[in-house]
């Protein structure tokens, strides 16, 4: 095949296909634009989550009538003169590129003015064929508006994700940058559903509120270090509130916001010891360092950055992290006869545990002798009460437990119990999450899942992306007994819950419906009820470290024998290891070599 030059046009969409990947990275462009223009107020509006408009309007310093035209050719920039530059950076944009490559697959339409001149210009670009430049009316500062996304690039279109995976993009990407210049007004609008308003007052905290919540903004640590020309603000959460995954841990770097994996694993090693496995801190964090100290051009989407001294920022960020936290939060000293929780105050769990089901245990334990354990032909569990399970059980010809002896608890986490064939170290976390589930899953099954009025309705506040979320989610959560109502802006009212968990806070609950939990959901994917079950059940089942009286000790054991999967918790992880009696009998040496 003879080499040849690419056409402009296809020249333009393949530099197009590195800077505009999605709505969101629209908004990007033309949002960094404003702000490198002095903007103090941005309006974002979309429809069809980006797809069919984006429209961004500031009151920048905008651009002369003399050089709209040139704006939205490619590598035309203000601001950069030489290769030296590059090292210089002190904007959000310089390469040039940006309204080229949307315009290029897109239909594109920029007005402007600046100060100096009488009348505001206007010029449309058309899947990169440029137009007539018409005089209007306009206030000073630039509105762009993106029409049908990827309209000529229609391979493109099909890989964008669902609506509401879209509009949590935009969501994410704004209140980020909400975040990084509180002295900016932000506004995020689509239709006359409003997700973000900022008051651009310079308060940071108030924009966390607004995220967040009173109550998480209230909780927020305060980070402010310099350390040898770098210096670092923001946030940080303490010990007790936590997410499942590192997506609330956000940075910007100089004003730009970047996703560093060094800087992430800087704030998680600085909540080292302090934090379960699996959970890691909200974070919002702004470093300001010598513009010859990193480089911004090494990412086509600039999302990326090259310290100079990498060791230097990562310990840095470390420290100052650390730092802050056990100044606001330092460890506590636990005496050794408070490790164990008091005795003559065991914590109150779900009231609705029964204190016996010996009637159950009667029955079923007759039902085990007479049907072996009600396996089917390949040895798995069929049903139990008429209900089948919905995660499986991992292949055993046991798949069911034997009546088990309670003998005590274990580091307030672990129940140990005697059965007929050996031992049982059983996590009560795990197992309590399994009883809860499999019972809503019941419920669920027959359509009768009863609902408890809250006397005094929770009002939670959600961030944008979380909003959008539980949106969708609110016809399902209808089903499985919770009453939820929108009440203002990015807010919930639980009015009520299921019976199942009628002692549980509300907050908690609902905040668990919109928490990702990542490969923790694997076996629950598919099923987006039982997805919906396990993250209620596994936010509300009594935590590690927590005391539990022998009645209730009791009750779970009891209720986990019945149990159609007893053995796994609903997201796949172990209830119980069972050491057998042939086994310790092996290990103390009474049947032979180990």
């Amino acid at each position: 095949m003879s080499i040849r030059i690419l056409p402009p046009e296809v020249a333009s969409q393949i530099a197009a296909g590195e800077v505009v990947e999605r709505p969101a990275s629209v908004v990007k462009e033309l949002l960094e634009n404003a702000l490198d223009a002095g903007a103090k107020s941005v309006s974002v509006e979309i429809a069809a989550a980006g797809r069919s408009l984006v429209r961004v309007a500031d009151d920048g310093a905008g651009i002369p009538a003399d050089e709209l035209a040139l704006a939205i050719e490619r590598h035309a920039t203000s601001k950069l003169a030489s290769s030296e530059d590059l090292f210089h950076i002190t904007t959000l944009g310089f390469r040039g590129e940006a309204l080229a490559s949307i315009g290029s697959v897109s239909r594109l339409t920029i007005s402007s003015r600046t100060a100096q001149d009488p009348a505001g210009r206007r010029l449309r670009v058309e899947g990169g064929l440029i137009g007539k430049l018409e005089k209007i009316g306009a206030p000073v500062g630039t509105v762009v508006s993106v029409e049908d996304l990827f309209y000529n690039v229609p391979a493109r279109l099909k890989f964008l994700k669902q609506d509401a995976t879209e509009r949590r993009a935009v969501d994410a990407l704004l209140t980020r940058y909400a975040l990084a210049y509180p002295l900016v007004r932000f506004k995020l609008s689509e239709g006359n559903s409003l997700s973000l308003h900022t008051a651009g007052d310079g308060d940071r905290r108030a924009i966390l509120a607004a995220l967040y919540g009173v109550d998480v903004a209230r909780q927020m640590l305060e980070v402010i270090a310099d350390e040898e020309g770098f210096s670092l603000t923001g946030f940080i959460s303490p010990t007790a509130l936590t997410r499942s995954n590192r997506r609330e841990i956000t940075f910007f770097v100089n004003g730009r916001w970047v996703q560093d994996t060094p800087l992430s694993s800087a704030v998680v090693q600085a909540y080292h010891t302090l934090l379960m496995v699996g959970r890691y801190p909200i974070a919002a964090l702004f470093i300001k360092v010598p513009p010859e100290e990193v480089d911004v051009n090494v990412h086509p989407a600039k999302t990326e950055v090259r310290f100079r001294s990498p060791d230097k920022a990562f310990s840095f960020v470390q420290r100052a992290t650390r730092r802050a936290l056990l100044a606001y939060a330092p460890v506590p000293q636990l005496a050794p006869q408070n490790l164990w929780g008091s005795p003559t105050q065991p914590r109150q769990i779900d009231p609705t545990w029964s204190l016996a089901h010996e009637e159950e245990r009667s029955a079923f334990s007759g039902q085990l002798s007479e049907d072996n354990r009600q396996t089917t032909d390949d040895g798995h569990p069929s049903t139990v009460n008429g209900q089948q399970s919905t995660v499986d059980s991992p292949p055993s010809a046991f798949p069911h437990i034997p009546l088990l002896r309670l003998i005590g608890q274990i580091g307030a986490t672990y129940l140990v119990a005697e059965g007929p064939d050996g031992l049982y170290l059983i996590d009560q976390h795990a197992a309590h999450e399994r009883v809860l589930f499999e019972k809503l899953m019941a419920q669920h099954a027959q359509k009768s899942i009863p609902s408890q009025t809250l006397l005094t309705p929770t009002v939670v506040h959600l961030p944008p992306a979380s909003n959008r979320l539980l949106e969708e989610q609110l016809p399902v959560l209808q089903h499985f007994g919770f009453q939820i109502e929108p009440f203002g802006q990015n807010s919930y009212q639980v009015r009520a819950l299921p019976v199942l968990f009628a002692s549980s806070d509300p907050a908690a609950a609902l905040r668990a419906l919109v928490e990702d939990f990542e490969e923790d959901e694997t076996p629950l994917q598919n099923e987006l009820e039982a997805k919906i079950a396990g993250r209620v059940c596994k936010r509300l089942a009594v935590k590690a470290g927590q005391v539990l009286s022998p009645e209730e000790q009791r009750a779970l054991l009891a209720d986990l024998e019945v149990c159609a999967s007893p053995r796994t918790c609903p997201h796949g992880r172990p209830t119980m290891i069972h050491l057998s009696v042939d086994m310790l009998e092996r290990q103390f040496g009474r049947k032979g070599a180990r």
